[in-house]
């Protein structure tokens, strides 16, 4: 197979680029949330109304709940709509629509309906936005089943799983960061590329923990594993890309032979993604551990206004480095 041509972009560019390449590769693609029309469009969407036209770019009035409402509807008569929910603690709004509708369809009508549309949506969490505006939520969609939910880390990750949220049978939930917008990366611009969804990417190899997250987590990650090279651990770190579906084998085989385990994400720590995949890790790898799962999430308080204080409450380099040294600390207790 030949080689792709990469570029260095962006996030934004590169979700733009999916975003793009969707809506010339098949008509039935077309956007629609608040904002996201030339000339207010400032993110992803930006130059594909002037590009496409307004009525595949729709701006649309103040209501989430219309906004997924109309995805659902389109979808069932046959277009691959992209809706765009602006914040994501906006979303509650249109919760009804996703999972009493979206969600239901292909179950409730034998497979004979369903509503095939991409959700996306960014968490504001980290500018100091507020205990309204800052929320990660994903966890409220992987509990629905007949929901997938993705969370790129990378330029690359963010183009090709989108892709393919856009063109996948089922709805799909696509979960940017703000903070990871303009971080740049070297992207493919075939618009052939894609990247599967539930498949985990292993980005940093190692041997004595593995460091399992996803989003911009994942930075935090890769900062505590160079700063444990240091001290002489290697690290793993896998990046699980989509929470549903969950990549378990590529985790569990880390985890079996690392036989330690630290799980980190920016959603709160109490009854987060990460209590899933702890539980599920224990039970597959229980005879393997030499000490318990550690988690490192958000606190479980609202997200402080002051930027001093938000600091405090996600995952940081530094607390993944403790959770790890308490991991090891147990490992060398038990002999």
């Amino acid at each position: 197979m030949a080689e792709m041509d990469e570029k260095e972009m962006t996030m934004r560019e590169a979700l733009n680029l999916a975003l793009d390449q969707a809506l010339a590769a098949d008509e039935r693609v077309f956007l629609l949330g608040e904002d996201i029309a030339d000339p207010g469009a400032s993110g992803p969407t930006a130059g594909l109304s002037t590009k496409y036209g307004h009525d595949r770019v729709l701006d649309t009035p103040i209501s989430e709940a219309a906004i997924v409402g109309a995805a659902i509807g389109a979808a069932i008569d046959g277009l691959l709509p992209v809706a765009e929910i602006m914040i994501m603690d906006f979303i509650g709004l249109a919760a009804d629509q996703l999972i009493n509708n979206a969600a239901k369809l292909r179950f409730m009508t034998a497979g004979r309906t369903t509503a095939p549309i991409t959700v996306r949506t960014q968490v504001y969490g980290g500018l100091a936005t507020g205990a309204t505006h800052s929320q990660t939520l994903e966890a409220w969609f992987m509990h629905i089943p007949g929901m997938k939910v993705i969370v790129p880390s990378t330029p690359r990750d963010g183009k090709g799983l989108l892709t393919s949220a856009i063109f996948d049978p089922d709805p799909c939930l696509f979960v940017e960061t703000i903070r990871l917008q303009g971080q740049k990366g070297s992207v493919p611009t075939d618009p052939g590329f894609a990247i599967p969804l539930g498949q985990a990417d292993v980005k940093r190899p190692g041997s004595d923990a593995t460091l399992i997250s996803y989003g911009r987590s994942v930075l935090e990650c890769l900062r505590a594993a160079e700063q444990l090279q240091e001290q002489g651990v290697d690290a793993e770190v896998v990046d699980l890309r989509t929470l549903v579906p969950l990549d378990l084998e590529t985790i569990v085989e880390s985890v079996r032979r690392t036989r330690r385990a630290v799980v980190v994400h920016d959603a709160v720590q109490f009854a987060g993604p990460g209590a899933e995949i702890v539980a599920t890790l224990q039970s597959e790898c229980f005879s393997e551990l030499t000490a318990p799962i550690e988690r490192v999430g958000a606190r479980f308080v609202p997200t402080p206004a002051a930027a001093a204080l938000e600091a405090q409450l996600y995952p940081s380099a530094g607390r993944i480095v403790e959770a790890v040294t308490r991991a090891l600390a147990s490992a060398g207790a038990r002999g």
